[in-house]
Order: structure tokens, then sequence, then C-alpha cells
């Protein structure tokens, strides 16, 4: 990757700040002790020494929790924008992947930069009964599954519709609990890779909302959605609502994908009406590998 030519400060004390950002960020607290040699510094005078050492140089950049890091272009983590992003969603027996409920349709979505396609669909045949109270919200029933493939037939092309992906969903401790214990069900495989939770991100950037429900923010962005509760219609809207945060979050300061794993723990904002309800170096979406 070729970078800009720019012009930077030359100091021994910012080359020394720079080796120290490249294991990890760091407070101002800590700079001004290990690389200014002010043990005593007061907090705002160690903060106004980070800002006049490191505010102007286009290395570095303030996280969302005070810290000071190397941007990607320095520390090597991947932009924003040059990240593929696998949105998935799932239908399902019931709310239990880890005992006997099972998955009965699951879509992929691409989005990387402008682009949003649908890259995998398909009804599953759980191989139990699907509850009336699931067929009555989903639509799904028995008879639509009989005839359509069990997991096992698919996961080859659901973890090629993954792979090198960052993995995101609506409330995506759910969705990746059911595709990874389908994962491990019929290969003995487990998933590893960064996730990202759409939820999770609109509780820290979308202002003004008492719900983060996948209903109450397409009302807010007015995304339509033809197709809900289904798992194609709520991936492709979930894609949408993805890429209106990744805006938002690019206007908070986020470049690389740590950057929004920091973000999906950051403290809420404070909501009007009510409460509002993942930055560890992240990688691609991988592979299966075996495991437990």
């Amino acid at each position: 990757m070729t970078w800009g030519l720019s012009a930077v400060p030359a100091s021994t004390l910012v080359d020394r700040t720079l080796q120290a950002l490249a294991e990890s960020a760091r407070s101002a607290e800590w700079l001004a002790i290990r690389i200014l040699g002010l043990p005593n510094a007061p907090g705002i005078v160690a903060e106004r020494l980070a800002q006049a050492l490191l505010g102007a140089d286009p290395r570095v950049r303030r996280l969302a929790d005070g810290r000071w890091s190397l941007v990607a272009a320095a520390s090597g983590q991947p932009l924003i924008e040059e990240c593929a992003f696998a949105v998935v969603d799932v239908e399902t027996t019931g709310c239990s992947a880890r005992f006997n409920d099972r998955i009965t349709e699951i879509a992929v979505v691409l989005v990387c930069g402008e682009r949003r396609e649908l890259v995998f669909e398909s009804l599953i045949n759980p191989g139990r009964p699907i509850p009336g109270i699931v067929s009555s919200v989903t639509g799904i029933t028995d008879d639509m599954v009989r005839a359509a493939p069990r997991f096992e037939e698919v996961v080859d092309r659901v973890l090629d519709a993954l792979a090198g992906r960052i993995f995101v969903a609506h409330n995506a401790r759910f969705d990746w609990g059911f595709v990874s214990a389908e994962v491990r069900r019929v290969r003995d495989q487990r998933l590893a890779g960064a996730r990202l939770c759409t939820v999770r991100l609109a509780r820290r950037l979308v202002r003004d909302v008492i719900s983060c429900s996948l209903d109450a923010l397409s009302h807010r962005f007015a995304f339509e959605n033809p197709a809900r509760h289904r798992a194609a219609g709520d991936a492709l809207v979930t894609a949408q609502l993805l890429h209106r945060l990744l805006c938002l979050a690019r206007d908070e300061g986020a470049r690389t994908v740590s950057d929004l794993e920091l973000l999906q723990i950051a403290r809420r904002r404070p909501r009007k009406s009510a409460a509002r309800g993942a930055m560890a170096m992240p990688s691609s979406f991988l592979p299966a590998t075996p495991g437990a």
C-alpha cells in the first residue's frame, strides 16, 4: 500500500512515542511518566503535553477512551474501507443454540464499500418440527423446509460466504451462536474472527432513539423491509444499517475495525426517555478451524 507524503514533527521524543504506540495504545499519563519523565505531572498537564507532542502528527490519533494510538497507516490495522463484511441473519426453531434449536433459514449479505450483495440464501431443514408460535412470526412452516437442504449440505457454501470477512449481525451473539453451533455439530470445527453487532454499535452511535430493535432503526432511517423476519429481508436491511453506522462511526473518528470493536463496548450515550439499550487488534473472519 502506498501512503501520501506528509510533513511530521521530527524529534527523539516523537520517535520514542511512536515506538511505544506501535506496541499498544497509551494514555497521556503513561506518556508523561514513561516518555517525558514526569511521574508527578497532574492529569490535565499530561493531557496538554500529549496534545502538544502528538496533536498535529497525522500518524497518531486519539481513541474514544482518551488513549493515543497509531493510525492504521502506521500500525498495519485494516481501515474500515478496506474491509469486507458478511452480514448474517438466521431464522431458527427457537432461542437456544446450545441445546435443541436449529437454523431454519440463513442469509449472508456482502458489504464492501458501497457494494451490498446477497451472496447466500437458503431455507434449512432443521430435522425437527418448527413450533407454531415461531411459524406465526417468521412464516416458515414445516412444509416449506421439508425439501430444503440440511445444514451439513450447505455448510461449505456458508463458510465460503463468511471466509475473509468480518461477521456482522443485528444481535450478533444470537446469529454467531447458531452458526457456530451448527458448524461445530456437523464439522467439529469452531469459528474464529472479528465480529460486530449492529445493536451495540447503534446504542453508541444513534441519538434520540428509545429502542435499537431492527424495526425501530429501520423506521428511524426510513429503510424498507418487505420480508421482515425472513433471513434475506433482515440481512439486507441490516446491511443498510451497517453502512449508515459506519458513516456515523467515521464521524466520531473511527478508522479501523479495531475502532469499531471499541465502540461496541464504549459507554452508552444517555437517551432522553430511556437508558441506551465491542479496541483489540481484530482479524478478518477466518476459515473454520478444528476445535470443540
